[in-house]
C-alpha cells in the first residue's frame, strides 16, 4: 500500500503513485486520502471509485452519480507542480477562483497547482472538492447556493 494511505489502493493505482517522484508521492497520497475524506464528510454520494484516467489516479461517484471527476497528478513538463484536475467544462475551476481568489494557484480552468514546499489550505480544498463531488446535484444552483451547500457539510475530523 502506498505510504501514508489510510484505504487500499488497486495494484494498477498504486503503480502510478509509486512511479511519481518520491517528493510528490506521499503529497498526492495526502491529496487522495482528502479526497476520500471529503467524500466520508458528505456521507450520500456513496462509495469513490479509484481508477485510471489518462494513466492518473481519478475518483468517481458511480452509484450516485452525483459527482465530476477528479483526478490527481504529477507531470514530467511540470516539473515542480503537482496538481488536483477538475473537468474543464463543469466551472469548477472558476468557481474556485472567484470563492479562494489568492489561496491557491490555478492552472486555467482545470487544475488547482500546489509547489512542492506548499502548505495546503484543507478546509477550502475539502470545500472544493465536495463542490466536485455534488456538481450534478448543485450545477443548476447559482454559485452562492452551490457555496452554501458545501458549508452546510458536517466535516470528519
Amino acid at each position: 500500500m502506498a505510504e501514508n494511505s489510510k484505504i487500499p489502493i488497486s495494484p494498477r493505482v498504486e503503480a502510478v503513485f509509486n512511479a511519481y517522484p518520491r517528493k510528490f508521492r506521499s503529497k498526492l497520497i495526502f491529496l487522495r486520502q482528502l479526497i476520500f475524506d471529503t467524500a466520508a464528510s458528505i456521507g450520500d454520494i456513496g462509495e469513490l471509485e479509484e481508477t485510471l484516467k489518462w494513466g492518473e489516479p481519478s475518483y468517481l461517484t458511480p452509484v450516485s452519480k452525483s459527482g465530476s471527476t477528479i483526478r490527481i497528478a504529477w507531470k514530467p513538463a511540470q516539473k515542480e507542480t503537482y496538481s488536483i484536475f477538475f473537468k474543464c467544462t463543469a466551472n469548477l475551476v472558476p468557481a474556485f477562483r472567484e470563492r479562494f481568489p489568492k489561496t491557491f494557484n490555478y492552472g486555467a480552468n482545470r487544475s488547482i497547482d500546489f509547489g512542492p514546499d506548499d502548505v495546503i489550505p484543507q478546509m477550502e480544498l475539502k470545500q472544493c472538492i465536495a463542490m466536485a463531488l455534488t456538481y450534478h446535484r448543485n450545477k443548476k444552483l447559482d454559485p452562492e447556493e452551490r457555496w452554501k451547500m458545501v458549508e452546510k457539510i458536517r466535516w470528519l475530523e
